[in-house]
Formats: structure tokens, sequence, C-alpha cells
């Protein structure tokens, strides 16, 4: 129970990835057992469920880690140097939005690209509810926020946010409203 929680919450690549540590572990004692008491559907079940929780490692652990730490360091870098500072796009979803006076107004949901010239058009921010539950979506000028080394900030307030448009769940606009 404690892994589903672990890879459900979705906390991040290293969380998702310990998650599936616990499932392994837990796989490799289920087989132990069905070794033990000569239970071949529980040890093939188990022994298939360690297979796929090994996958779940490699991939979380290993390869998507790499690539969060690549654009980690991309981030830093940049913001030391004579550039453009960099933020990681795959880091959007997920990051708060902070208001001037450090109120969070909410979660980043999603992020849309124009495909003509590459830019971003708007960004979805689910705002109020828990865990999802009575959240609502609102698309925010890209150009209201400020994409820094350590998240997103704006100078808009609580009220602001809450008078944007409600986009509906399943309906994004094809341009910002």
């Amino acid at each position: 129970m404690i892994a589903a929680m672990m890879t459900a919450a979705n906390l991040g690549t290293r969380v998702t990835g310990w998650g599936f540590i616990v499932f392994t572990v837990g796989s490799i004692g289920w087989s132990i057992v069905a070794i033990s008491t000569g239970q071949h559907n529980l040890l093939l079940t188990n022994g298939f469920l360690t297979l796929v929780n090994v996958v779940g490692i490699w991939r979380w652990l290993g390869r998507q880690a790499r690539y969060e730490d690549g654009s980690r360091a991309a981030t830093i870098e940049s913001a030391a140097a004579r550039v453009p500072t960099l933020f990681s796009a795959g880091a959007l979803v997920g990051h708060k939005i902070i208001a001037r006076d450090g109120t969070p107004l909410g979660t980043v949901v999603d992020g849309m690209l124009r495909c003509g010239d590459k830019a971003l058009a708007y960004v979805v921010v689910g705002v109020g509810g828990l865990a999802g539950i009575g959240e609502e979506l609102r698309a925010v000028d890209p150009a209201r926020l400020v994409f820094q080394e350590d998240g997103i900030s704006t100078d808009m307030t609580l009220d602001d946010m809450q008078h944007l448009p409600v986009l509906p769940i399943d309906n994004w606009p094809a341009e910002f409203p």
C-alpha cells in the first residue's frame, strides 16, 4: 500500500522510483512464500511483477532521474552564465504559482505551446480544491509569470487569479482566452 501511494501520488521522479523499489521487495517476498509453499501460480505472478517493478526502477531512478538531473544542471548553469536563464519545460507541470506576497495561487496543470513560433501560448493553472477535487482550471498569460530557477512567481493576486475565466476540464481553448 505504501508503494502504491508513492507511485500514485506522483511526487516526483525519485519518490516514484522508490515506490517501485518497495513494490519489488514485496514481489520478491511473495515469490519466496510461493517457493516455500509450492504455489506455482503465486510464483509466476510475482516473478512477472518483479520484472515489471525492475523496469519501473530503471525508468524512474535510472533514465528519468538522469533527465531530471540534466535539466536541473542546465537551469543552474544558465542562472550563473551570461545567457538567458533556462526553465525546464518538463518541470513546469506541478509547480506552484506564487504571488508577490508569497501566497500560493495555484498549481500548473499544463503549458500550451504554439506550433508556429514555439512560444508558450498559455499556462493552465489549477486553483482551489483538494488533490484535484473541486479544483478550477484557469488559463494564465505567460507574460504574467516569472520563471526562475527556484519556481514560478507572478504579480497577480488571488483575486486576480479567481477573476480569470474558468476553463472546462476537457475542452481548453485553441488560443489564449
